[in-house]
């Protein structure tokens, strides 16, 4: 892993301005923040720096404005929310340059936290643009990023600031990418990776990827149907990208050269209504009905996905193995992901997960806290588990 500066390499902040870039993009609804995930990931980085003397300055994007200032995209709405989760007066800045950052800085005192609005609202943060990042510079003396979910992203306030100002990884930055080299960078063997979801389309290059780098891949979800056809086997109406089976087949054949073993279900519950309750019953995989679709996988696949994580020393998981939600065809997703959190707790296992969906059905099976790391990062975790380089992390390794 490419080595970088964290909140242990500062000496005394004590008045020292800190721009902090943090993820409040969160979800909102009638003006209310529904879920705060987000905002309590950045709060030890926030608080640490905050007890250390610092002026904190929060740096964040919110939507997509588009144009400029947008009153529904303004990060006044996440103000309350942020200073519920830190316990914590948290100032607000009407701009995040020019007179009004400026002003709103002035006046803080050491140890206070300001938030500046919405980085979007200037059409340089997404370009990257050099005036705008030493605009945004002007207002600190250090830089600390925080913010893993938008890494993927050379943006001014995620990747241009490093180029400026001393630059450090806030904790969940540093945590993210601690459990990350546990999951691909440098892990313990045997590596398991499950990889569900809808489509292999929105996955090839991640799957490309992954039978290179672990010893078996468990494919579930709408995408194992592509593979499972790409070998001759009619999988009724279930979801099926049939215009794939050459890629299928392609990935297919690249693991084996690797020696990845690919992991497909060899029977599923299978139903004619995509709702919940509807009348089901497990069938092998190859005696699939014409008019019925498979929407979770059987008893004896969980058993092979279970015995497969029972052999690992290293999980890697995105993407449920069915329909997680609709039961009863949550069935195989949870049993995966309870036998998964049992082996970590147990010492067996590091299992590091991420993705939508995936924190999403972690939740479900209720064992999200069971993990040895979960990723609230969406694109960014999918990006560097296709193995594409991450501007704002590159960036840190090469900061001054």
């Amino acid at each position: 892993m490419p080595s970088f500066k964290t909140l242990d390499d500062l000496n005394d902040i004590t008045g020292k301005r800190v721009l902090v870039r943090v993820d409040l993009n969160v979800p909102v609804s009638d003006g209310k923040v529904t879920d705060s995930t987000r905002i309590e990931r950045v709060a030890p980085t926030i608080l640490e720096l905050s007890g250390k003397g610092a002026k904190v300055i929060l740096l964040a994007h919110f939507g997509r404005p588009k144009g400029g200032p947008d009153p529904q995209f303004s990060l006044d709405i996440i103000q309350s929310a942020v200073e519920a989760v830190l316990d914590h007066r948290v100032h607000f800045a009407t701009d995040c340059i020019g007179a009004p950052a400026a002003e709103a800085i002035a006046s803080m005192e050491n140890g206070g936290i300001l938030l500046l609005e919405n980085t979007r609202f200037h059409k340089g943060e997404e370009k990257n643009d050099p005036e705008f990042v030493k605009a945004l510079a002007a207002n600190g003396d250090l830089f600390v990023n925080d913010a893993f979910s938008a890494a993927h992203r050379a943006h001014a306030s995620t990747e241009g600031l490093a180029h400026i100002l001393p630059a450090y990884a806030g904790r969940t930055m540093q945590a993210e990418l601690e459990a990350l080299e546990k999951g691909l960078g440098n892990p313990t063997r045997p590596v398991v990776a499950i990889v569900g979801g809808a489509k292999v389309s929105t996955k090839i290059d991640l799957l490309k990827n992954l039978v290179k780098q672990v010893d078996a891949l468990v494919i579930g979800g709408g995408m194992a149907n592509t593979f499972l056809a790409a070998q001759g086997i009619d999988v009724g109406k279930s979801l099926c990208e049939h215009d794939l089976a050459d890629t299928a087949r392609e990935i297919m054949a690249e693991a084996g050269k690797a020696g990845c073993a690919i992991v497909l279900p060899t029977d599923g519950v299978v139903a004619r209504e995509f709702k919940a309750g509807a009348v089901n019953e497990t069938v092998s995989v190859k005696s699939i009905p014409a008019d019925a679709m498979m929407l979770d996988v059987g008893p004896e696949s969980i058993a092979s996905v279970n015995a497969w994580i029972g052999k690992a020393n290293t999980l890697v998981w995105n993407g449920p193995l069915g329909a997680f939600e609709i039961e009863p065809f949550d069935k195989a997703t949870v049993s995966a992901a309870k036998h998964a959190a049992e082996e970590t707790k147990a010492g067996r296992l590091v299992s590091v997960a991420g993705g939508g969906d995936t924190v999403s059905a972690l939740n479900h099976a209720g064992v999200a806290d069971d993990f040895t790391y979960v990723s609230t990062a969406g694109g960014a975790f999918l990006e560097w588990m296709e193995g594409k380089p991450l501007p704002g992390v590159d960036v840190l390794s090469r900061a001054k």
